[in-house]
């Protein structure tokens, strides 16, 4: 049975150095400065152990830090070098012309959203953009080659099937209407915030 080996002196030393026993070594401070004065007669050891206690007892709890995630800038670092793993796998895929099509659309549009300049930083603004555009490249596209890669294999043996390819053509227009989505989203994000400084400037042109 596994057994909790963070007590001892890490959790000793750990409350020493905790807000709770710093407060409480204030406030018992306060108390043998009354000792000295006077003020807490014989039953200064009380009045020492009380107000520490109640130092101790105010004090704000511990609190663990926040963890620190990547941000959406981070993501997009990482889903640019998952992008080139993807185009490796892509380049060992036979697909049929139709597809291969689909799918060069397809990757030069990512290609073009993953520009680390200004486009790229519009995206990172969007977070849900980010999410969609990792799940495409990380998610969707891989399942969508592979199945049509399996499949393949069992339409041979069983010819008169309906054709794998023209799933994977679906697949991957869908794909592409997705991601063309999300372009549009930022030219128009961008095309209000053009908007917005020509108001600004028409709004402080009669202020002035």
């Amino acid at each position: 049975m596994a057994t909790n080996k963070t007590g001892g002196p890490g959790r000793l030393l750990g409350y020493l150095e905790s807000r709770k026993n710093l407060a409480g070594g204030a406030a018992g401070l306060v108390g043998l400065a009354l000792t000295f004065t006077g003020l807490a007669g014989a039953y200064w050891p009380v009045v020492v152990a009380g107000l520490y206690g109640a130092g101790a007892l105010i004090a704000p709890p511990e609190r663990p830090a926040a963890p620190d995630f990547p941000d959406a800038a981070e993501q997009l670092d990482g889903l640019r070098g998952d992008f080139a793993t993807l185009r490796e796998y892509l380049a060992r895929i036979e697909l049929p012309p139709a597809a291969g099509g689909k799918l060069a659309e397809l990757d030069g549009l990512i290609e073009a959203l993953l520009d680390p300049g200004w486009v790229g930083e519009a995206l990172a603004l969007d977070p849900e953009a980010v999410y969609a555009l990792s799940r495409i490249i990380q998610q969707d596209v891989p399942e969508a080659v592979d199945a049509y890669a399996r499949t393949r294999w069992w339409t041979r043996l069983t010819p008169g099937t309906e054709p794998p390819e023209r799933h994977l053509e679906r697949q991957l227009a869908l794909l592409f209407d997705e991601a063309d989505a999300m372009a549009s989203a930022l030219r128009e994000a961008e095309a209000r915030r053009q908007q917005t400084h020509t108001r600004y400037l028409e709004e402080r042109g009669r202020g002035a």
